[in-house]
C-alpha cells in the first residue's frame, strides 16, 4: 500500500507551493489561511414527558403487484353482486302478503338507489320504496316495496320464494 499524506505533509506542500509562487498577492494568501471548515454540533433535546414518543421514520410506499390489474374488473357492483339472495322467513312472508314488500339480503356497500336499479334489472319490477338496515351479524337487509302495478305474490313465486 502506498503511504498516504498526513495533514502535516499537506501543509508543508502548501507552504512550499506558496513560496514558489511570488506572484500571488498578500490578500489571497491571507484568505487561504483563514479558510477553515465549520462543523455543526447538534444536541438532542431532552425528553421531558413521562412517555416516549417514537420519532417519525421513513415508511416505504407500497409497490404495485403485477396481479393487481384493476382494468380487468369492469364493474365491481353489478346487479348480481348487489342483491345476494331473498330472505325467506315468516315475517318476510307476512310482508309479501300484506305490504307488497320483498325482503333481500344485499351487499353491505350497496345504497338504496343501487338496490332499486338491481331489482328493476333482475326482476323487471318498479319499486316504490327501499328501506335498509344492517343486522347484528353484519349483513344488510333491504325491504323493497313494490309499485302498485305489480303483485308481490307473483314476483315472489317467479323468484321461487313462495
Amino acid at each position: 500500500m502506498a503511504p498516504t499524506k498526513t495533514n502535516a505533509t499537506k501543509q508543508a506542500v502548501k507552504s512550499v507551493s506558496t513560496k514558489k509562487a511570488p506572484a500571488k498577492t498578500a490578500k489571497k494568501a491571507v484568505a487561504e489561511k483563514k479558510v477553515t471548515k465549520v462543523v455543526k454540533v447538534s444536541t438532542r433535546k431532552a425528553y421531558t414527558r413521562p412517555q416516549f414518543r417514537r420519532p417519525h421514520t421513513f415508511r416505504k410506499p407500497g409497490t404495485v403487484k403485477p396481479g393487481n390489474n384493476l382494468s380487468v374488473i369492469k364493474n365491481k357492483a353489478d346487479h348480481f353482486r348487489v342483491i345476494r339472495y331473498p330472505l325467506i322467513t315468516d315475517m318476510a312472508m307476512k310482508k309479501i302478503e300484506e305490504n307488497a314488500t320483498l325482503t333481500f339480503i344485499v351487499d353491505p356497500k350497496a345504497n338504496k338507489t343501487a338496490i332499486k336499479h338491481a331489482i328493476r334489472s333482475l326482476y323487471q319490477v318498479k319499486t316504490a320504496k327501499v328501506n335498509t338496515l344492517i343486522r347484528p351479524d353484519g349483513l344488510k337487509k333491504a325491504y323493497v316495496r313494490l309499485a302498485a302495478a305489480h303483485d308481490a305474490l307473483d314476483i315472489a313465486s317467479k323468484i321461487g320464494i313462495v
